[in-house]
């Protein structure tokens, strides 16, 4: 306890001395942003979020990368729908993965509603996570509703022996399929079926999947997202199939601070038990379904692995380079 308190007070003189701020503040960065995909890359932080606005105005992606999770620079439209033919407004929830020097972002477009519209998942790629992204596939990786899940809130999880999947879905469905090395496609499961439905209780969209300790923990949202019942829940299994009982809500909203917590992503520090969960919320003085900001906070697991619930701040957390 001793050498942590000597740390705290370390890391503060320090950022006092060199005149930097020693905490990341919540909001991160200025805007309307949601749906926030926290990553590193090349001992860099980065952020891929939806720009919050009406449906007709998200026709474009920004980006935002930092060295400490204290300062942040803003990477303008690195993807925008005059380089995606077949998008035309909603651009929504990206993933984004890198695999032999290139950055695949994935994204969710036009809003479906149904089997005879255009749009739905898409993959766009560059050479930089600042882009310019470029439409890799010329039409959607997924346009179709398959098990009752909208193709949206797309997210994609790489497991220990190298094989990726797409986690995806909205309307209160969630399915997973295992991507083409190439990302140009699925590779049937050994049953023969693509997609295949892992719902669990209450979820609602949103999906995240990490591996600690050797199990898998599945994360998504629940309630609506424009009110204050916006939350994130999870459950813990043995594989990425599941089967995922819900074990109950780790984010939810403060009434002191904030309303509508959700629709997240998560962050660990390579090589440590350091985690970090970047999420969405709404300030209180909005009442605008869009008005939501890009915060983050630390994620801690009990000894048993279950997740303690997390603590809302306008603070933030300390700042922490690579």
């Amino acid at each position: 306890m001793k050498k942590k308190i000597l740390l705290l007070v370390w890391i503060l003189t320090t950022a006092v001395v060199h005149g930097q701020e020693p905490y990341s503040g919540n909001p991160l960065f200025p805007g309307w942003y949601a749906d926030p995909e926290g990553v590193i890359f090349n001992k860099t932080y980065w952020i891929f979020p939806t720009f919050s606005a009406p449906y007709h105005k998200q026709v474009f992606m920004d980006a935002f990368s930092s060295k400490d999770l204290v300062h942040w620079k803003k990477h303008e439209r690195i993807l925008d729908t005059a380089n995606v033919k077949w998008a035309r407004r909603a651009l929504w929830a990206p993933a984004i993965v890198k695999k032999q020097n290139r950055y695949f972002l994935f994204f969710g477009a036009n809003d479906i509603q149904n089997d005879q519209q255009t749009g739905g998942i898409g993959v766009a790629v560059a050479s930089k996570p600042e882009g310019p992204f470029k439409d890799y596939l010329g039409h959607p990786l997924v346009d179709r509703f398959h098990n009752g899940a909208q193709p949206i809130d797309q997210f994609v999880f790489k497991d220990k022996d190298g094989a990726y999947y797409l986690i995806y879905g909205g309307w209160r469905h969630c399915n997973i399929a295992r991507l083409k090395d190439d990302f140009t496609g699925f590779i049937p499961f050994k049953d023969g079926s693509t997609f295949k439905e892992i719902t669990p209780e209450k979820y609602v969209e949103g999906p995240v999947m990490f591996i600690r300790n050797g199990k898998y923990y599945f994360m998504w949202s629940e309630g609506g997202w424009t009110g204050p019942d916006y939350s994130v829940a999870y459950a813990v299994a043995d594989t990425p199939l599941g089967p995922f009982k819900r074990v109950g809500k780790i984010l939810q909203q403060d009434p002191g601070i904030a309303t509508g917590a959700g629709h997240h992503s998560v962050i660990q520090i390579p090589g440590k038990d350091e985690w970090y969960i970047i999420y969405h919320r709404r300030p209180l003085t909005e009442k605008d379904g869009n008005s939501r900001e890009t915060c983050i906070e630390h994620l801690y697991f009990n000894k048993d692995g279950t997740i303690q619930p997390v603590v809302l701040t306008k603070k933030g957390v300390l700042r922490r380079p690579l």
